[in-house]
């Protein structure tokens, strides 16, 4: 994989105005979810997913095309790369939707922290780094958080168990493909890199949902609203500061941020819903929250470069 395709994208403006940062990647970031329930009545996770990712895809293709930023050259160069984050974004993207017909949004968004634990891990076995012992207790914590989340007497927990797989997996998935972009992908010019990441994601998706035999085309002005709003809000917008501040800040303070994204999404899914989460999925997922943050923490502002 080539990683010296153009030059890192510079700071701009909003970069160094830290409240709307952290006011707009929370806002967004809790969005997920919540779109992912929104739109399991008009279409199958898979197609959602497919769908929703093209609207932002074309977004950022007309941006990119307006500016002339388009080089072609950079794809072909790093081919390997962007086939295999395609791919990983498309898998963890289709299980987080399909895991909102099992569990609530508020629910999926607390075990969904788990992230940090998945990212710690791939630090270990990949840059063979060293637990120290505040990681140690973190990590135990935030998994009996999700084990309490899981395992609540009264509800359908075979059910609640599978949307708890699905959105682990997506988590786990997800967290690989920011370890390979961290390490490989720095260096390539940002609205290249994030035009073809999107383009290889919805080709992947259009093949999941093919052969799933679940491709049908939306019906209805409504559920076109929603796939804009969620392509611009869920994607251009929340996955522009993701990418950013994957490259421009501490990681330690990003990732402690989004730990408060779950709060959103539960406020969301409250108003749009009138769900949420039980309270022992609560306790559940404030565990993993002071399990992420003890990990994090504990690296005293470092995070490691893998993540």
């Amino acid at each position: 994989m080539n990683n010296t395709a153009g030059n890192p994208a510079k700071p701009n403006s909003l970069l160094n105005n830290v409240p709307a940062i952290v006011i707009v990647l929370l806002l967004v970031d809790s969005l997920h979810f919540v779109f992912a329930r929104l739109l399991l009545p008009y279409l199958p996770p898979t197609v959602s997913s497919f769908y929703y990712m093209t609207v932002a895809t074309i977004e950022i293709a007309v941006f990119a095309a307006v500016r002339g930023k388009i080089k072609w050259q950079i794809f072909r160069e790093n081919a390997r790369f962007f086939l295999i984050i395609g791919f990983l974004v498309a898998t963890a993207t289709a299980m987080s939707f399909a895991a909102v017909a099992y569990v609530d949004p508020g629910t999926a968004s607390l075990i969904a922290r788990m992230n940090t634990i998945f990212a710690l891990g791939f630090s270990i076995f990949w840059l063979k780094e060293r637990l120290r012992r505040g990681e140690q207790i973190g990590a135990v914590v935030a998994v009996i958080g999700v084990f309490i989340i899981s395992f609540q007497p009264g509800t359908p927990g075979g059910l609640l168990r599978l949307g708890t797989v699905l959105v682990l997996s997506a988590n786990f998935v997800y967290a690989l493909h920011a370890a390979i972009v961290k390490r490989y992908g720095e260096e390539i010019e940002f609205t290249n890199f994030f035009l073809f990441r999107m383009t290889t994601s919805i080709l992947f998706l259009l093949i999941f949902a093919t052969v799933r035999g679940e491709m049908v085309w939306p019906r209805g002005p409504q559920v076109w609203w929603i796939l804009l709003l969620a392509g611009t809000l869920n994607v251009t917008v929340s996955r522009t500061l993701y990418y950013l501040a994957l490259r421009h800040f501490k990681l330690s303070v990003h990732t402690i941020l989004l730990t408060l994204s779950p709060v959103v999404t539960i406020l969301w899914s409250l108003a749009l819903f009138g769900t949420r989460p039980s309270l022992q999925g609560l306790l559940g997922g404030l565990i993993v929250i002071v399990g992420v943050i003890l990990v994090t923490t504990s690296r005293n502002g470092k995070l490691p470069s893998a993540v």
